[in-house]
């Protein structure tokens, strides 16, 4: 119950202001001369007093509840050991002694794990201010009692203190004054090993040494001692070695990347007896392998419109280092000009051909004929070179059809194809074939997909006999072959048999993907592995992997799989149609799952996957397979195992709240401490250390309300009357 004095005027304000004054000048004129007008005033106080109008207001408020918010963290740490049983534990405690508590309302937060930031991907972290905020931002500070929070102590939100803070006890994040304590999962007593990268780029070439480097170290009450300890190297899940580390010191790793695009790199100790968890006894990083500028030879026989094509898309390609070379003029050329009158480079054959040829990643002969400047043997030596290997391209024209064809040299033991000796000269469309729709390099080419193909004619084709086992992509005039693809040995050879493509670059007619066309065909030559027509490849974002697979090969009909003795889980709403759409996983734990998917378009198989797990999982499919991690590899999660109080023990402290461990010892039970439940103004060295504090909310809410006028009876008149005769009376006898 409440009391309170107000004042409700019978008269404005500004009409009494005027009657006080009307009264009261007089009166303290006759003070001030000395007349005995006491009891005068003494009256026109009282009817003053009447005239405000004094009323007692009696409340009844009833007191609000004490909000109390439990946050229980439920991060992927909590797994290890006992801590997941602590917290079901601490949690079911609490409930009974907050639910004895009829003043306090207990709010129980979930707090699963968060992005450790705005730009960190699927980085995770354990973060419990975040949700606390979320769980109490209806409430208004006044009725926040504090919070309790159920966690193994290793926080990345925990919030800065105020500039005294400690004294004040009021924190900067959470924006309430009120005991923030923590019940510690886990007990004292633990100890884990650490396995880590100290050094490791995101790029390396392909080939070279790499220089990387690691660490391992032993936390916690019982340390295993600094005997060298093993670790083993994997390069892409297979092993490549053992180290013997020195706890606590760094160590060097030198490694030599396998091939180009991403590589998995692991280390692994054996798990120590006892430790908290050996999840982080497995270190892994992602470097994507990278080749060294490819070096390409582009020799051609004479200037025409479709060198400058060739040309400027190799330029213009950072990764590729040209040398170039045009024979302007043959030997048979005789003109008379004097030698010192001419300018032109020497070619250089001996070099170029025998000593150099090696470091070569592609040649291209444009439009070249055999002129007398490269001997026989050195064509040979070409040969050789691609059967070792190497890689050529042959981009022909009418020469190829003559009788100085490079057809009639020993490079023909490795061409896809022989000249017919007739040439095409009227217009066609160049259109896919059946390869050249489920081919990497051809297959999604703008335009193309479509019948009549999208794009403008060429004007001229040389006619050839292609050979078995090369594969022709594109056809041209009268359906014969336009674009080859071959391997030979350990090299490949292509073939384009028009120098009509420079038409598309000029948009003739429409136009047409020039540029992809011939960069993809330089490329697949080069060996790039996108561009293969027979892989399997997987690309992790996060915990969700996209795996693809390339086929030139038909599909089967699906009982084809039924000899796996697996039943495929459907990741599409369609059914595998053959088994290069069945994915095999075998995730990190061993388990093993089986995934299918139709064809997304002609010789190309999709497939998304989410990973339950965290580290490397092996995805195969027929005679393919390939390793991809899942997850970031190094988890800030997993970075401190160990269980500790020393995070939040300085907000606690500032806030006036207590940390507590559930199991200081490991064989000891859970015990979460008595509850304090303070007054609002009690001061925080009222509580023992032991118990977890709360404070009580002074917040309340109006119930009822009363108000009883004082000046509205007799009793006043009378005596305001009494005092007007008593004055009189007085005065008179002076």
């Amino acid at each position: 119950m409440n009391y309170s004095l107000h004042y409700e005027p019978l008269l404005g304000l500004v009409w009494l202001e005027a009657l006080a004054l009307a009264g009261f000048a007089p009166l303290a004129f006759a003070l001030c001369r000395g007349r005995r007008a006491w009891w005068r005033l003494a009256a026109f106080g009282f009817f003053m007093l009447v005239l405000l109008n004094p009323v007692l207001l009696k409340e009844l408020r009833q007191p609000l509840s004490t909000i109390v918010a439990v946050v229980v963290d439920e991060s992927r740490s909590q797994d290890f050991g006992r801590r997941r049983q602590d917290t079901e534990q601490a949690v079911a405690l609490l409930k009974q002694q907050l639910g004895r508590l009829p003043q306090v309302e207990a709010r129980f937060v979930p707090a699963a794990q968060q992005k450790a930031g705005p730009d960190s991907g699927d980085i995770l972290a354990t973060r419990l201010f975040t949700p606390l905020r979320e769980a109490l931002a209806d409430v208004p500070p006044a009725r926040i009692g504090g919070a309790i929070m159920i966690t193994d102590g290793q926080v990345a939100d925990i919030p800065a203190l105020k500039a005294g803070a400690a004294a004040a006890g009021q924190m900067a994040a959470p924006g309430f004054a009120a005991p923030v304590n923590a019940l510690i999962t886990g007990h004292g007593e633990e100890y884990d090993r650490r396995l880590y990268f100290v050094k490791a780029p995101r790029f390396g070439l392909t080939g070279k040494a790499l220089a990387l480097s690691f660490m391992v170290r032993d936390e916690g009450s019982r340390p295993a001692g600094r005997l060298p300890i093993a670790v083993d190297l994997f390069i892409n899940g297979e092993k490549q070695g053992r180290y013997l580390a020195q706890p606590g010191v760094e160590t060097a790793l030198p490694i030599t990347l396998p091939h180009i695009g991403s590589n998995i790199i692991e280390l692994k100790t054996p798990e120590l007896p006892g430790e908290v968890t050996a999840i982080n006894n497995h270190a892994a990083v992602i470097i994507d392998g990278v080749r060294e500028n490819l070096k390409v030879l582009l020799v051609s026989g004479e200037p025409h419109n479709g060198l400058r094509i060739w040309r400027d898309l190799l330029k213009s390609d950072t990764g590729v280092d040209l040398v170039h070379f045009t024979i302007l003029r043959p030997p048979e050329k005789q003109d008379n000009t004097p030698l010192y009158q001419l300018s032109l480079i020497v070619f250089p054959t001996t070099d170029l051909f025998v000593n150099r040829l090696k470091d070569f990643d592609l040649v291209i002969f444009d439009r070249y004929q055999h002129y007398a400047v490269l001997p026989l043997a050195y064509y040979d030596y070409m040969a050789r070179y691609v059967e070792n290997g190497g890689a050529l391209l042959m981009a022909v024209g009418p020469e190829f059809a003559g009788g100085k064809s490079l057809a009639l040299t020993p490079l023909s033991r490795i061409l896809p194809a022989q000249p017919t000796g007739n040439i095409f000269e009227k217009p066609f469309l160049p259109r896919l074939t059946a390869a050249g729709r489920r081919h990497p390099v051809t297959r999604s080419l703008e335009g193309g997909q479509s019948d009549p193909p999208q794009w403008g004619p060429w004007l001229r084709q040389i006619e050839v006999e292609a050979d078995k086992d090369s594969m022709v992509l594109m056809q041209g005039a009268d359906k014969a072959p336009l674009m080859l693809l071959a391997a030979r040995g350990k090299g490949r050879v292509g073939m384009l048999l028009s120098d009509e493509g420079w038409l598309w670059a000029r948009d003739y007619q429409g136009g047409g993907p020039y540029a992809a066309l011939y960069r993809r065909m330089a490329h697949w030559l080069m060996k790039e592995p996108e561009l293969e027509e027979e892989s399997l490849t997987a690309k992790a974002q996060g915990y969700t992997i996209f795996i693809e697979r390339h086929t030139m090969q038909p599909g089967k009909p699906p009982a084809a799989a039924a000899k796996t003795g697996r039943q495929p889980a459907r990741l599409e709403k369609a059914p595998a149609a053959d088994p290069f759409g069945l994915f095999h996983i075998r995730l990190p734990s061993g388990k093993t799952v089986d995934i299918a998917a139709p064809p997304a378009a002609p010789g190309l198989y999709k497939a998304r996957f989410t990973s339950p797990e965290t580290g490397l999982l092996q995805i195969s499919n027929g005679d393919k397979s390939v390793m991809v991690h899942a997850g970031p590899p190094d988890q800030p999660e997993y970075e401190d195992i160990i269980s500790t109080p020393e995070k939040l023990a300085p907000l606690a402290a500032a806030s006036g709240g207590h940390v507590l461990r559930l199991r200081p010892r490991a064989r000891d039970n859970v015990h979460i401490g008595a509850i304090k439940l303070l007054g609002a103004a009690a001061g925080r060295a009222s509580a023992p250390a032991d118990s977890i504090v709360l404070r009580q909310s002074a917040a309340s809410r109006l119930a009822a309300e009363e108000q009883q006028p004082l000046t509205h009876n007799a009793w006043l008149l009378c005596i305001g009357l009494g005092l007007l005769a008593l004055a009189w009376w007085r005065e008179g006898r002076a």
